[in-house]
């Protein structure tokens, strides 16, 4: 097993590698997906800027981008994506980690529609519950991001916006889905552009049967812990979620909006497990959005917003003590806009967060206040290019926080960019880090950061590349490495990365190419583990997609998919083998309405591991059809 894992990997290694090569005198969108560089993105900056001139490394994946990728989970959608590695507890439904340029998954910042989202409790995002069906777009910011939005956003931010409306009319929306494991999906949507008006409804429901999803053994002695689940459990481990969202807005005259929100996913899923088996939970966003131009140069925008994230483990549906936790956030923010001259843009702000838990394990501490004040300034002079953001944040768990970042770029062309950024970030600690019972640690600082970078973007949306090299140094990092299993802030870690994106249309035929190079490595004075690499991140991944449009109305694709071996552990004792997956995609459109779709994942039927004990799907299969019938006047 470990020489054809090898093989598969310097295999893929050398796919990548010939493609760089021939990629190396063609021309780039920067975003790296083959999308027009005109789209404009707003996470980067905290304003609608074209994707072309962001100096921050950014993705954009488009609705079309998600449709044509086939998937049910926002986890795949993120599969092969450069500087970004994911961790699943077996299937969908199960338990994901977002790696984002090496950093924690409790170190991306994660937003829906500008609300911040996840569990104050554990710090992290539910990916696998985010419903795909409600999702028009996604920017993906890699880089310390601190300066702008706060805690967690040092190895970047994720924002996900949902649908509404694009033409005046009704636009009505339908899609259906069938695969392995007993998979279906279903979902529709109408949206309504009338006069100042615009408002619309979505709903999706998806089950699966799912597969044993841990293999892990039971625990036996302290020196025989077993380890995943501690249990065998050969039954299928389903999952269902049924998605909801609507939304109502109201533009009186060209200066200004108003709009509503409201986004709710909740379901449940079974996992191997003895002591509980099966979690129901909730994810819930509301949002009111307005936007003001008193004058032609000020745009004012004001949200108040509210995010909910509630998880209760049962067992067989029998609830044990001490497993409900519910978070809820409610924010605040007020955004200046303001463009002093032709290609200048001053933006100050602020921001307030408020989390609280609801949880039937006592926390001495139960809510928390976040204030913020943030300033941006965007301006371009001749072939140059500056970016230069500061933010203070007041928190009344730990303090006062100050974080800056700089970014410089030089178009040599039009088409040809040389981009260098440094900035700072922090993490919070969360509340099971300062206040769990008998494990968390009130003392607990920041975990900090500071990055550098460098790359290149060079082309056009028709082909390109983009190579960006970067360092990250965290400090302060929370470990558990005391006798007692108390968290302190003691570690030191050193990510070093490259990030490679290109892409090519040539007639009907079009390539997409992504390859990411990792050294996360703990750098902890006197630590057992020094110099050992970071768990779950493996050390090279890449993705190749070749695709080809045929005359009648179908469109082939062939997606490969390697990475290089991980340790599940800090020790790193424990390896996870290197594998090498393939997809085979097909999409035929018979009318301009209707859209049938097909794919075959993993067609060698690969046998692999992204987390110690919980096994990835093997060769499976899905069948998709989707209806977009023009907007109706």
């Amino acid at each position: 097993m470990e020489i054809r894992s090898r093989r598969g990997v310097v295999g893929a290694a050398l796919v990548l590698l010939s493609f760089r090569a021939a990629f190396a005198a063609t021309a780039s969108d920067p975003s790296g997906t083959g999308d027009s560089l005109s789209q404009i993105t707003v996470t980067a900056t905290r304003t609608a800027v074209p994707l072309r001139d962001t100096l921050a490394s950014t993705t954009v994946l488009t609705r079309r981008q998600i449709e044509a990728q086939q998937v049910l989970s926002v986890q795949d959608l993120f599969q092969g994506l450069a500087g970004v590695q994911l961790s699943n507890n077996g299937g969908l439904g199960k338990a994901s980690s977002v790696f984002l340029r090496g950093t924690n998954s409790d170190q991306v910042l994660v937003m829906i529609d500008g609300v911040r989202v996840g569990s104050a409790t554990l710090g992290t995002t539910a990916f696998q519950y985010l419903p795909i069906d409600q999702i028009d777009r996604v920017e993906i910011v890699r880089g310390p991001l601190s300066s702008l939005y706060g805690s967690e956003a040092i190895g970047g931010v994720i924002q996900i916006f949902t649908q509404r409306p694009t033409h005046d009319g009704i636009t009505l929306d339908a899609d259906a889905a069938a695969g392995s494991h007993a998979t279906s999906s279903i979902g529709a949507s109408a949206d309504v552009a009338q006069g100042p008006w615009t408002y619309g409804l979505s709903a999706s429901n998806l089950t699966s049967n799912g597969y044993p999803n841990c293999t892990g053994a039971p625990y036996v002695s302290p020196s025989s812990p077993g380890g995943g689940c501690y249990v065998y459990d050969p039954r299928p481990d389903g999952f269902h979620d049924v998605g909801t969202s609507a939304h109502l807005g109201y533009r009186p005259s060209r200066t200004f909006d108003v709009d509503a929100l409201f986004l709710r996913s909740q379901g449940g899923e079974r996992y191997a497990g003895s002591y509980t088996n099966h979690q129901s939970f909730t994810e819930q966003v509301e949002a009111l959005t307005a936007h003001w131009s008193p004058v032609n140069a000020l745009r004012l925008t004001a949200q108040a917003g509210q995010s909910r994230d509630n998880e209760i483990d049962t067992l067989d549906f029998v609830e044990p003590p001490g497993n409900l936790f519910d978070t809820i956030r409610n924010s605040a923010s007020l955004q200046a806009d303001w463009t002093i001259a032709a290609r200048q843009i001053l933006t100050v702000g602020s921001d307030a967060v408020h989390d609280g838990i609801v949880s039937d394990t006592t926390f001495p501490v139960t809510s928390r206040r976040v204030t913020g004040v943030f300033g941006e300034y965007q301006g371009r002079f001749g072939a140059e290019q500056f970016t230069l953001s500061a933010r203070h944040d007041d928190n009344s768990q730990f303090g006062g926080k100050t974080t800056g970042s700089v970014a410089w770029g030089y178009h040599f062309t039009r088409d040809l960019r040389l981009v260098a950024s440094y900035g700072t970030g922090f993490h919070a600690p969360s509340f099971n880090d300062l206040y769990y019972p008998y494990f968390g640690n009130p003392a607990l600082r920041p975990e900090t950061s500071r990055s550098v970078e460098v790359g290149l973007d060079a082309g056009g949306a028709a082909s390109g590349w983009s190579l960006h090299a970067y360092q990250t140094r965290l400090h302060d990092l929370i470990s558990y490495e005391n006798a007692l299993f108390i968290p302190e802030n003691t570690d030191i870690a050193r990510i070093r990365g490259v990030e490679l994106r290109a892409h090519l249309t040539a007639g009907p035929w079009a390539a997409r190419l992504s390859g990411s190079w990792l050294d996360p490595r703990n750098l902890t004075p006197n630590s057992p583990v020094y110099d050992k690499l970071l768990a779950r991140r493996a050390r090279s991944t890449g993705q190749l997609e070749l695709a080809r449009q045929w005359p009648w109305k179908l469109r082939s694709a062939v997606r490969v998919f390697a990475s290089g071996p991980r340790f599940d552990d800090f020790a790193n004792t424990q390896r996870l083998g290197g594998y090498t997956t393939l997809d085979v995609l097909l999409d035929y459109a018979p009318t301009a309405h209707w859209t049938i779709q097909a794919k075959v994942a993993n067609l060698t039927d690969r046998r692999y591991q992204t987390a110690l004990y919980y096994p990835q799907d093997g060769r499976n299969y899905l069948i998709s059809v989707h209806y977009h019938p023009a907007a109706l006047r």
